[in-house]
């Protein structure tokens, strides 16, 4: 059906977990049928972020860079911009040519099938690849059906003409089921009218609708990744969609993560194709309703990082989801307009130095006279750092002592590290010294520990969110 094939698959869900025995003890209920517990994104993360750790592990498992993409695709139901083209963000941040494709999809749970559908369509690009990120973090109201389900997380597929993993067949289907799940322009949460018999209809009609047109068979497809709204409704349609119960849990992530929107049915894939699965059924549902069937071949290379160890009490979880927050003081933090971080995004990015033309030393930033031999009439050659370092001083900011701009972030997360870091140069044998936020867990940071390079919110102003780098303690990176 396409030349263009899967090459790998990149996946990635925050550290932290609630348990639903934490929903139950505040509300008495815990509306999400066959959860147990849910990814929760940190108060630094959102669905930009989680999507670059997923496309850098995609990249890396399939054995390209950001330099070898033409095509590049971005889905999700939870942007963390209403409006503004965020490709070119992530553009930047995975080093990818500014003369790239790029799309942007949301509105519904299955862009991520669609967005993959429309790579494939473009390709395959010759010695170039597409790079799609579906990446998501669902919200609700408080004591919502969907808030009780909502997880976090993201999954990248790269695209080629001969990588390992075969599409067999797709297809789609459309049919008019509305209010089964939506959110009304300018509100952050989603719903749905509740009413069960008709959302159960709307899934299993549509779903099978889908399925019915492949014209390849299912008999030996040894899972089935499916749109995943809670633990329940996926096995509502074995009989649509011709599998058994085994097939859908070979490829269920919704008890361990909750419902990851429009990245369930590819963090799915992922986990099955961990598992030795040869033929997968990818089986994508948007409410409204459409649905998207691929069926695939592989193995198919992954590499993810879905666990997660740290419980938040339910408290916790308000906080990171910032419906518990501190007010912002007065005053506001130190201003930095928007051109002037943009003069600075290739250093908060991708850690780009500059080497001296006089003396041949890293500078980071790369502006005015050179930090080691002060010459002032210099240029500095572009070097991208690797991304390792060392804690050469540190300290905690406890609650009250952060800079009015992080003022948000600690309210959401609590105290947090800040060091200061010595970046390892592409020599090997040369640092250069930077302050830096360190992610560190429930891991002590001391002068000493070894650090990686990340990218995270950094703080919002003007009503426009600052990307940048921040470093997590190596031994706790996923």
């Amino acid at each position: 059906m396409t030349d263009a094939q899967i090459a790998a698959i990149g996946a990635y869900t925050p550290r932290l977990r609630i348990v639903a025995e934490e929903f139950e003890d505040a509300w008495g209920s815990f509306n999400a049928a066959g959860v147990k517990q849910k990814a929760v994104p940190e108060a630094d993360e959102d669905a930009l972020t989680m999507g670059v750790e997923a496309a850098e592990r995609a990249l890396d498992v399939a054995g390209y860079s950001g330099a070898d993409v033409c095509h590049l695709a971005f889905a999700t139901t939870s942007p963390p911009m209403a409006e503004e083209d965020l490709t070119a963000r992530l553009v930047n941040v995975l080093g990818v040519p500014d003369s790239v494709t790029t799309r942007t999809m949301t509105g519904s749970t299955r862009v991520g099938a669609q967005a993959l559908n429309g790579a494939l369509d473009a390709g395959p690009w010759g010695e170039k690849i597409g790079l799609v990120i579906i990446s998501d973090c669902p919200k609700g109201a408080p004591d919502s059906d969907v808030e009780h389900a909502a997880g976090a997380g993201s999954a990248a597929l790269v695209v080629d003409g001969d990588g390992p993993g075969k599409v067999l067949d797709r297809t789609s289907h459309v049919d008019t089921y509305p209010g089964t799940r939506f959110r009304t322009g300018g509100d952050d949460k989603t719903t749905g009218l509740g009413v069960t018999q008709y959302d159960r209809e709307a899934f299993i009609t549509t779903l099978g609708g889908a399925v019915d047109t492949l014209d390849d068979s299912l008999e030996d497809v040894d899972a089935a990744a499916v749109q995943s709204p809670d633990g329940k409704l996926p096995y509502r349609a074995t009989a649509a969609l011709g599998i058994d119960a085994e097939t859908i849990a070979a490829a269920e992530t919704v008890s361990s993560l909750g419902d990851t929107g429009a990245a369930s049915v590819f963090i799915g894939a992922a986990t099955a194709f961990t598992q030795d699965t040869e033929r997968l059924l990818v089986a994508a549902y948007g409410s409204g309703a459409g649905a998207n069937a691929i069926l695939l071949e592989g193995p198919v290379p992954v590499e993810s990082a879905l666990d997660g160890k740290t419980e938040l009490s339910y408290a916790e979880y308000l906080r990171r989801r910032g419906e518990i927050t501190s007010d912002e003081p007065e005053g506001g933090g130190a201003y930095v307009s928007v051109p002037s971080w943009r003069r600075t995004i290739d250093q908060r990015h991708r850690l780009v130095a500059g080497r001296c033309s006089a003396c041949g030393a890293l500078n980071f930033p790369a502006d005015g006279a050179c930090q080691q031999c002060n010459e002032r009439s210099v240029s500095f050659e572009a070097i991208e750092l690797p991304g390792t370092g060392t804690v050469e001083a540190v300290t905690t900011i406890a609650q009250g002592g952060a800079p009015p701009e992080f003022v948000e972030q600690q309210s959401k997360s609590g105290p947090f590290v800040s060091a200061v870091v010595a970046l390892d140069g592409p020599r090997g044998n040369e640092t250069v010294s930077v302050a830096s936020q360190v992610l560190n867990g429930d891991t002590k940071v001391d002068i000493g520990t070894a650090v990686d390079a990340t990218v995270r919110r950094i703080y919002s102003q003007e009503d426009v969110i600052r990307y940048g780098f921040k470093m997590q303690v190596s031994e706790t990176r996923r």
